[in-house]
């Protein structure tokens, strides 16, 4: 007779959780669109604007949390316009989808950006922006296929209030082997 009870509470309780999972929102499709990114990428092309110097720098970007998220690791090297080596610097950022949009972290130890919109041409760019303040600048980071190996990169501003953006520094990035 008890078998007879706790089978139909169990058979109910099984329809229940199926129900429940049912409803629940799909999870974010991945990230395969801008997996472009992934590798070892060396540069020695950089051009920043503010100093008129050059930089040069690696980037090693691996797929993260079974592929849901793409982590940036770099190390960078700046020279002034003279040739001479003003310092380096290490950064990171976490690129990631949250609802149906890509949103990047950016630090450097000393800056936060957080990137809230991307505009991705699958398989061949990306460009993170971030929210438009009218009392903070908006930056806009770009990464682009130029060819099989090779990415054309660009970091720029808009300043307050303004919808204008300008190169901050941009480069070449070759896959490493």
């Amino acid at each position: 007779m008890r078998h007879r009870v706790l089978m139909p509470a169990l058979f109910l309780s099984l329809i229940s959780a199926a129900s429940a999972q049912a409803e629940l929102p799909a999870p974010p499709a991945d990230l395969t669109g801008i997996s472009f990114l992934v590798g070892t990428w060396e540069s020695g092309d950089g051009r920043v604007a503010e100093t008129g110097g050059t930089s040069r720098g690696s980037s090693k970007i691996t797929a993260e949390a079974g592929g849901s998220a793409l982590l940036r690791r770099d190390h960078t090297d700046l020279f002034g316009a003279d040739g001479k080596a003003t310092g380096s610097f290490d950064q990171i950022m976490l690129i990631y989808r949250e609802g149906r949009a890509i949103h990047a972290d950016y630090t450097d130890g000393a800056h936060v950006i957080h990137y809230t919109s991307a505009v991705v041409v699958p398989g061949r760019s990306v460009a993170f922006t971030t929210s438009t303040i009218a009392t903070a600048p908006t930056f806009r980071l770009s990464y682009e296929k130029t060819a099989d190996q090779t990415l054309a990169l660009r970091f720029e501003i808009a300043p307050p209030g303004q919808t204008e953006f300008h190169a901050i520094a941009t480069g070449t990035l070759h896959k490493g082997t």
